[in-house]
């Protein structure tokens, strides 16, 4: 079992009562569903029968119809690796914004992104996480330092989410459009 993935249910010998629900109350397929997801890192299909608590056919049986659906990306054959297909993730996350928000609220949340992205640019005197010199780092404390990585990895974070998001007002724009257009 991998380091980089943890279990999704409980593992420890402490939790093994919550372990034993999560195995009894979940069939083979939904706890493949469960680790395979939490993957960014490929893993044969005995580890992730392993964490599945399932036996290896179980698993390659329910990986073969992840692979079908476009969830989970597989590499090789001796033997086969699997991990979650971000793809599909990041699908799935503009559909259910796209459903879930109107175009304007969408516009709004990415219009109070961009304005956080443009704090930053000043902050950082960059034009991107990217392209922050390393010199912010030199000659400042501990704590500084934790406080303007944080600040990078929030502005990484918001750089992604105004493209999820503008992917996301776009398609909220495409089902509207296809609303209105199918009751007129």
């Amino acid at each position: 079992m991998s380091e980089e993935s943890p279990t999704p249910g409980p593992s420890s010998d402490a939790d093994s009562d919550a372990r034993s629900r999560w195995t009894a109350e979940r069939t083979t397929f939904q706890r493949v569903y469960d680790v395979v997801t939490t993957l960014s890192s490929y893993e044969t299909v005995s580890e992730i029968a392993e964490q599945a608590a399932c036996s290896t056919d179980g698993a390659r049986d329910a990986l073969t119809q992840l692979v079908e659906m476009d969830i989970v990306e597989t590499r090789g054959s001796r033997p086969a690796e699997y991990r979650r297909n971000e793809a599909y993730f990041r699908w799935k996350r503009i559909e259910d914004l796209a459903r879930d928000h109107t175009p304007s609220e969408l516009r709004t949340q990415i219009d109070e992104l961009i304005e956080e992205d443009e704090t930053l640019q000043e902050r950082f005197d960059a034009p991107s996480p990217a392209a922050v010199s390393p010199s912010e780092f030199e000659d400042v404390d501990h704590e500084a330092i934790h406080d303007r990585w944080d600040a990078l990895n929030r502005w990484r974070s918001i750089r992604h989410d105004i493209e999820v998001l503008q992917q996301a007002a776009h398609r909220a724009e495409q089902r509207r459009d296809t609303s209105d257009t199918a009751s007129a």
